[in-house]
């Protein structure tokens, strides 16, 4: 499958070992090459735009020069939303305690920007996945966080671990949108890349 790929050297531009596990499970050939980015966007821009714009930054940081030979660069960002708050990644156990209460008992959406450059074009899109989760006690999200360790997660948490497993009470949306790539959607866009 995705054999019109096979003339570009894909390169996915995440440390995230999530999503290099499912672009892998893709069936997707790539190499991981990184810059870091300042993470920031207009303060008057709508929470919903948010990680498709940081998507379309982070693809924009690499010059061609910094690329491999017929490239297509993949970039992502996901973003959890909670009322009128951008959840990223805790800063440290307070903060990853203080995300989770507020996560409890309530929907939140998980919003993730993807863009596919190469050197004659670019394609941006964005998925989005509410999740529900049951209400946590803080035994329970102390847990967590304790054994978990999730402050290199948006929201400060992974659907695919533990948390997930006994906290989530519904999901409408895609399951690996929330672990951060929505892969369906990128699946369709690869194979009209």
């Amino acid at each position: 499958m995705l054999s019109n790929l096979e003339k570009y050297n894909i390169v996915l531009a995440s440390k995230s070992p999530r999503r290099q596990e499912l672009l892998r499970g893709m069936g997707v050939k790539f190499k991981v090459q990184t810059k870091d980015i300042v993470e920031s966007y207009p303060a008057d821009m709508a929470l919903e735009e948010v990680a498709l714009f940081l998507s379309r930054q982070k693809s924009m940081a690499f010059e061609i020069s910094e690329l491999p030979k017929d490239f297509l660069v993949i970039t992502s960002d996901t973003v959890v939303i909670a009322g009128k708050e951008i959840l990223g990644k805790p800063k440290d156990r307070a903060d990853a305690l203080r995300m989770l209460e507020l996560l409890s008992g309530r929907t939140h959406h998980v919003i993730t920007g993807v863009t596919l450059r190469s050197v004659k074009k670019m394609k941006s899109f964005s998925a989005t996945s509410r999740v529900t989760f049951a209400r946590l006690d803080a035994e329970e999200m102390a847990y967590y966080v304790d054994t978990f360790k999730p402050y290199d997660k948006a929201g400060a948490y992974g659907i695919q671990e533990w948390i997930g497993y006994v906290g989530i009470t519904g999901l409408n949306g895609s399951f690996y949108n929330v672990m951060g790539l929505p892969t369906r959607r990128l699946y369709q866009a690869l194979k009209g890349f």
